[in-house]
């Protein structure tokens, strides 16, 4: 048998040695279904087994990132026992114990993507080659994660996407080692559009400024199309870069652009930067077309919200999760949080939690850490318990198929972090969709890469 080391490529000594192995007339056991425990990627061996978590610790999604580590790092604690157990008991059906992982401690490493797809991508290979994770997880910008589901694929480990809201993370990108509890722009649009339109009237003239990468391309699509299908007018999009600080060269136009609504297709520190300018330049008190204009951010967080002020009161946006809602899980979650890190959690930190407890799930169930029987076990998975309602891990497009909200700046908050309403709760009927509208291809599980 071909010994490998920690440290060196295994995809490396995979193409040296299994020339060697095949010239014998002996099948490797990668081909054999009952050798999982040696020939796949990173298999752990020993006691423990080594998540991967890939976050934007700096950049624009910084903050988002820090709340995930927080999440991820009591997800873990949680799992291997430690603390009050926080979602294992509400998650049904479940196979967790909170002893670890089919017995194995829970260890993890991180790598600062920096909110950038190619140090994602790289951080992401180091954790696999040289740190031996068996999963990759996080992300806060779906560039990031595209890429690294990508690698992912390449390299037989599956990955748990963090905060990622494009279309394309599970629609013309999907991978068969790729998967999103976060909902996407469409379900955003969808649901936003009926409510902002019945709040400012279906005559109404958008002006879009868009983060210039694949969400915000699919974000603005989104938006444009279900606002236009209810009678809204696009007068404009102009794409902005990641990471801006000033952006007022691209607000001065919308003044004299006719328009009576601004989207604002941005999110985390852009978001908050784009808003409160946007508000500095008076846009919140004109008219035009004789109405009041307005702002909307289609998708915002706890985070975004605190940080924009007094500026977000009244805006609206969709959210996947609020802490503030009454189900066991986001209950059980908030208190979790809340005791550990003296603040409730965000969506962003929600979902990183939840990505890592179903995957340690789908393990359990799987019976296996072999990739191909755990991606098994998460195809087509119906749970709840996670504060989302009942969920669909739907098999076709590895996408989660729950509840959304329609969330708006509180007018009148009672503390710091009382910045957002829950307008509306979405049923999941009426934000599910054809997973072939987005087309792509999961690809194959077998055989697996190794690494």
């Amino acid at each position: 048998m071909t010994v490998i080391k920690r440290g060196i490529s295994r995809r490396r000594v995979l193409q040296t040695g299994m020339a060697g192995i095949l010239a014998t007339g002996v099948a490797p056991l990668i081909f054999s279904r009952g050798a999982w425990a040696q020939e796949f990627c990173n298999n752990p061996t020993g006691d423990t087994v080594t998540f991967g978590l890939n976050l934007p610790l700096t950049g624009a999604y910084a903050e988002e990132g820090a709340d995930e580590q927080k999440a991820y790092q009591l997800a873990i604690q949680h799992l291997n026992g430690e603390g009050d157990g926080g979602l294992i008991s509400v998650l049904t059906p479940t196979a967790l114990k909170g002893n670890g992982v089919l017995g194995k401690k829970v260890a993890f490493v991180t790598s600062d993507s920096q909110t950038k797809a190619d140090v994602a991508r790289a951080g992401a290979t180091r954790m696999i080659e040289r740190d031996g994770a068996v999963m990759i997880t996080g992300g806060s910008s779906s560039a990031e994660a595209i890429a690294v589901q990508g690698l992912c694929q390449e390299m037989g480990v599956i990955f748990m996407a963090g905060l990622t809201h494009s279309n394309d993370t599970t629609g013309k990108d999907k991978k068969r080692y790729g998967f999103r509890h976060f909902f996407n722009a469409y379900q955003s649009g969808i649901g936003l559009a009926p409510a902002i339109v019945n709040e400012y009237g279906a005559d109404r003239r958008a002006y879009h400024l868009t983060a210039d990468y694949t969400w915000g391309w699919t974000q603005e699509e989104s938006m444009k199309a279900a606002t236009e299908k209810l009678g809204w007018e696009t007068v404009q999009a102009v794409r902005t870069p990641l990471g801006a600080a000033d952006f007022s060269q691209y607000l001065t136009p919308i003044l004299n652009s006719g328009a009576d609504v601004l989207i604002l297709n941005h999110y985390g520190t852009d978001m908050v930067n784009s808003l409160t300018q946007a508000v500095q330049f008076g846009m919140r008190d004109r008219q035009a077309n004789g109405k009041d204009f307005q702002i909307v951010t289609p998708l915002i967080s706890e985070l975004m919200a605190k940080g924009a002020g007094d500026n977000v009161k009244g805006i609206f946006g969709t959210s996947n999760w609020h802490w503030n809602l009454q189900d066991a899980g986001t209950v059980a979650f908030t208190k979790s949080f809340g005791a550990a890190y003296g603040t409730p959690p965000s969506q962003a930190a929600h979902t990183a939690y939840v990505q890592a407890l179903l995957y340690a799930d789908a393990v359990e169930r799987a019976g296996t850490f072999y990739p191909p029987e755990v991606i098994k076990a998460l195809e087509g998975f119906e749970f709840d318990g996670m504060g989302n309602g009942p969920t669909l891990y739907r098999a076709e497009d590895h996408q989660c198929i729950k509840n959304v909200l329609v969330v708006r700046g509180n007018e009148s908050p009672t503390s710091e972090f009382d910045v957002l309403n829950i307008v509306q709760e979405i049923p999941r009927e009426e934000v599910a969709y054809d997973p072939a509208m987005f087309g792509g291809d999961l690809g194959p599980a077998e055989p697996v890469p190794m690494c």
